[in-house]
């Protein structure tokens, strides 16, 4: 989990918010009293991995700090069509201004988790770990990463600042695989001692080249096929982490697995998941 997920969280909270309700929701406004007070549940309408609990609260405490919110299941847990996942009382003001904001994370939160849980129970029994990628929604990378690692997968760097990640772009503009690593070496010590070097390589004799600078804290291999990348692995061995990328789907995924790479990195974990259906209802006693 990123360092100032807290601080990150608050902000993306705050900004979510101010989208929804702007200069007030009127809808509310119009009819109910500020001063009533309500219950709901959030229902659970599709089978899945839950994510989003932690979330949701905090959603509702940034509204309102002295709601009662009553969790019967956790991040994590597997839901079934029918059950209830939480029970909030608050001002109706509070549940109907959140309630949009809560369904949108915890639904985009639980496809991912779902997803990710369904690949990651592919690699059971393998060396391999899935990482996630930084192919994320602009402004919910946060959640869509905590969605991953929910899901039983791992999270790659958080973004540009914390890993330095030497792709085919980097090197070719700086005019070769060698000449990128020596000026990333000597940015990280001058600059940021302890950054780790990942170099993304496109064929073995790429790979030879990285190895043969003793600079560089990972190898991606990118675009390997399944054989390729074994041979990739042979040569490396214990030396370097490695990891594969691209075109690894459901279908795959345990064949490059067979190679015992350290990590694959599938974008699809994000990218490709499904929201899933949750709603959040009032509870209105007779």
């Amino acid at each position: 989990m990123v360092a100032n997920y807290d601080e990150l969280l608050q902000q993306l909270i705050a900004s979510a918010l101010k989208e929804d309700i702007g200069e007030g929701d009127h809808s509310t406004l119009s009819c109910i009293s500020p001063e009533a007070k309500g219950k709901a549940v959030l229902k659970i309408k599709e089978a899945g991995v839950l994510a989003g609990m932690k979330v949701a609260e905090t959603i509702f405490r940034f509204q309102q700090p002295d709601i009662v919110f009553r969790a019967y299941k956790k991040d994590g847990d597997t839901m079934e069509f029918g059950e209830t996942a939480f029970e909030v009382e608050a001002t109706v003001h509070t549940i109907l201004q959140c309630e949009r904001l809560v369904l949108n994370c915890m639904q985009r939160m639980s496809g991912i988790a779902t997803l990710t849980k369904t690949y990651s129970d592919k690699l059971v029994g393998y060396k391999t770990r899935i990482l996630d990628t930084r192919k994320t929604t602009p402004n919910f990378r946060l959640l869509e990463k905590e969605a991953v690692a929910i899901g039983g997968g791992h999270n790659h760097r958080f973004a540009l600042y914390d890993m330095i990640m030497l792709k085919d772009n980097h090197i070719d503009y700086c005019g070769g695989i060698e000449v990128a690593i020596e000026k990333a070496y000597n940015y990280v010590q001058q600059v940021k001692p302890g950054l780790k070097i990942e170099v993304e390589t496109r064929n073995l004799d790429d790979v030879k080249k990285v190895l043969a600078t003793g600079k560089v804290n990972r190898i991606m291999l990118d675009n390997f096929t399944p054989e390729q990348l074994k041979e990739a692995v042979a040569l490396i061995g214990e030396q370097i982490e490695t990891e594969a990328s691209g075109g690894i789907n459901l279908s795959n995924i345990q064949t490059y697995a067979a190679s015992d790479v350290d990590y694959v990195s599938v974008g699809a974990l994000i990218h490709q998941a499904r929201s899933l259906d949750l709603s959040l209802k009032a509870v209105v006693e007779q």
